[in-house]
């Protein structure tokens, strides 16, 4: 069953004569329970593509399709609300606030939507990414991977139907970036989501259900 589809989707910066065409015509569907991995080097879209997946940006033209609802025409608003219900996001920065602990930057996003934390659930995500027992650090207490897997939980704590990863490993080392490929595919089966996996490491790639290969605006494989 598709849950995430896009058509024609392109963004465009500048005007002619010197357009950079970030996205220039990409239809992709996934499936629902997919972990795809989308790679390219650097400039080839595959950034670009997760912002407009995620609503993070408005695409020049084409359409992005969730589920049934195409949420290119959403206004600021709607899109706001709409992410913070139906995606989850991992960068690479971790984006933690320093000042308050594990815990409560996993349930912060839940806590802005006016919503109450699913205990039961948060503490099952814990213990899943091994780190039930640093929920009272803060941020600067943690090791790089620690960190990127509190922004896991994060992600997951709304329960939402898909996880946008934009290299999620970038500031890991080999060992620890594998780790958290791992731990996105364990949560990824074990809470029925669809996850979307930016990278420009193949290696990381394989790990994967499918691989996307983008260059110049384009998908050229997967």
């Amino acid at each position: 069953m598709c849950i995430l589809k896009t058509k024609d989707l392109k963004k465009y910066y500048g005007t002619s004569p010197n357009i950079v065409k970030a996205l220039d015509g990409v239809d992709m569907e996934i499936d629902k329970g997919e972990f795809v991995a989308v790679v390219g080097t650097s400039g080839s879209g595959k950034s670009t593509l997760l912002h407009m997946l995620g609503g993070l940006d408005y695409p020049t033209s084409g359409s992005v399709t969730i589920g049934e609802r195409d949420i290119s025409g959403f206004n600021e608003n709607e899109l706001t609300i709409f992410r913070r219900r139906n995606i989850g996001f991992v960068f690479q920065n971790y984006n933690l606030l320093p000042i308050i602990n594990v815990y409560e930057n996993i349930i912060l996003p839940l806590e802005l939507d006016g919503n109450q934390a699913d205990t039961d659930f948060v503490e099952d995500i814990l213990k899943t990414l091994g780190i039930e027992e640093k929920r009272y650090n803060k941020p600067n207490q943690l090791s790089g991977g620690q960190q990127q897997r509190v922004a896991i939980a994060r992600a997951l704590a709304a329960k939402p139907s898909i996880i946008l990863a934009d290299e999620p490993t970038g500031n890991l080392d080999s060992k620890t970036s594998s780790e958290v490929v791992g731990l996105l595919k364990t949560t990824g089966q074990k809470f029925n989501q669809t996850i979307v996996m930016i990278t420009h490491n193949e290696a990381l790639a394989q790990l994967c259900d499918r691989i996307i290969h983008m260059e110049d605006g384009k998908i050229i494989e997967g």
